[in-house]
């Protein structure tokens, strides 16, 4: 009898008989044989009909198979270093097949689709080659963040996905009605986070959190994963060299465990493979004078128009995307002004219109994949920038109290999943990172 196998594993049943249930992504044939493109959900991997060793009724039934079939095929496996598969060099020679369901007129088909046709179609367009393996390395990256920050000694503590208060502004809110009070889903779960540290030292949260600003460009969804540790006792530049070490590694292990992957989605593995400490830092002064100088050389007036900045305001994508075409590795941006950050940031010695922010730029023009900062530990200046931002004090009460009762030098960051998974796989628009992403004209399927 057949072993069944999956066919990310082909390789160690060489010269073997085996069964594999999965599903036919397309078919070629000429004359006597039939190319079945096999996969899994592992793997793809080509199978061959060969007429006459199967017979007439057989061959003309996998012959009229339609593309995602379902199957169950039986054949002996051979190394071939022609044949296409991931992992690659074998192909399965078929004695035998189970049709579990024949599919006509399968919609996404191998010609040109638009984006609009398969976003309506994602629960169909995940099937495809570049879709799987991007969602293949987005759960390397996931395992990668917990593995690393478990082995830093982090405690992972779930944080509220319903919560009484903006974090990060009120703008940008899903308002819900909890048992006929106010409330809204969570942009971040770092203020619960605050109070974990006190507690356990070092935490992380890492689930969806929902952002309610009205933008349709390619860096942003409604909803997405994001994790973020929060550091007790930790400085900024602490904070920095955990980032660096932090981001390294999981690049390093995308490297190390989804090649075929990147490979699949061309992804050019040199830009990732000088991804290692120290990554370059310049204060958010330095940042706004290369981007006066980038603008000054700019010819184009549209775009020179869009790189207009002055000091205090906040970097856009083409501020971002052109500060790091710069540099060939992630760079960090530090010491922003405290009127475009959040109420909680610890203000720079000797300048309150500054703040201990740190945000973590991708280079290739990927822009923010990190954003963090040192918190405020003083519960006055606290209750200060929370007046000054004009929200309600009430629901704070509990945040402020962390600040009365054994208060320390604390920090933290959010680093976004989807934007992180963009990056690594060299992918344009961020809506392909997420199984079915949520954005401003979206919610199906």
């Amino acid at each position: 009898m057949a072993t069944e196998v999956t066919i990310e594993k082909i390789a160690q049943y060489d010269g073997q008989e085996v069964t594999i249930k999965g599903w036919i992504y397309a078919a070629t044939g000429k004359g006597k044989l039939q190319f079945l493109r096999l996969r899994d959900g592992t793997g793809i991997i080509q199978a061959v009909a060969f007429r006459p060793e199967l017979g007439d009724d057989l061959f003309a039934l996998i012959k009229g198979l339609g593309q995602e079939s379902s199957v169950i095929v039986t054949g002996k496996v051979r190394a071939d270093h022609r044949a296409p598969g991931i992992p690659g060099g074998f192909e399965l020679g078929i004695s035998g097949i189970e049709v579990v369901q024949n599919v006509h007129e399968y919609p996404i088909t191998p010609k040109e689709h638009g984006v609009e046709f398969l976003m309506d179609n994602r629960h169909l367009w995940l099937r495809s080659s570049q879709q799987w393996a991007i969602m293949r390395v987005r759960t390397t990256i996931k395992r990668a963040i917990i593995d690393f920050l478990d082995e830093q000694g982090f405690l992972n503590i779930d944080t509220p996905i319903v919560t009484p208060a903006a974090a990060e502004g009120t703008s940008t809110l899903f308002e819900v009605d909890y048992y006929g009070d106010k409330a809204y889903l969570a942009q971040t779960g770092q203020l619960y986070n605050e109070a974990n540290i006190m507690a356990f030292g070092k935490v992380y949260c890492f689930g969806p959190t929902f952002r309610a600003e009205k933008s349709k460009t390619r860096r942003h969804l409604s909803e997405f994963w994001m994790v973020e540790p929060e550091i007790a006792y930790c400085d900024l530049d602490q904070l920095m060299e955990l980032e660096e070490q932090f981001v390294s590694y999981i690049v390093q292990t995308v490297l190390q465990k989804r090649r075929p992957e990147l490979a699949l989605l061309e992804r050019d593995l040199t830009a990732l493979e000088r991804i290692a400490p120290p990554f370059p830092r310049i204060s958010y002064d330095e940042a706004i004078e290369r981007l006066h100088a980038i603008r000054e050389e700019e010819t184009d007036p549209e775009r020179k128009e869009m790189l207009a900045i002055e000091w205090g305001d906040d970097f856009g994508s083409p501020h971002e995307t052109e500060l790091t075409k710069q540099f060939d590795k992630p760079v960090f941006v530090y010491g922003y002004p405290t009127a475009v950050k959040a109420f909680y940031m610890e203000p720079w010695p000797g300048r309150p219109e500054v703040c201990k922010s740190v945000d973590l730029l991708a280079p290739e023009g990927y822009g923010e994949i990190i954003g963090g900062s040192e918190r405020m530990s003083d519960p006055d200046l606290l209750m200060a920038a929370i007046e000054r931002h004009q929200l309600p004090p009430e629901p704070y009460q509990w945040y402020i109290d962390l600040r009365r009762y054994g208060t320390v030098q604390h920090s933290g960051f959010g680093l976004g999943l989807e934007r992180t998974v963009a990056w690594i796989c060299g992918i344009e628009h961020i809506r392909q990172t997420s199984p079915f992403p949520r954005t401003l004209n979206r919610m199906t399927p």
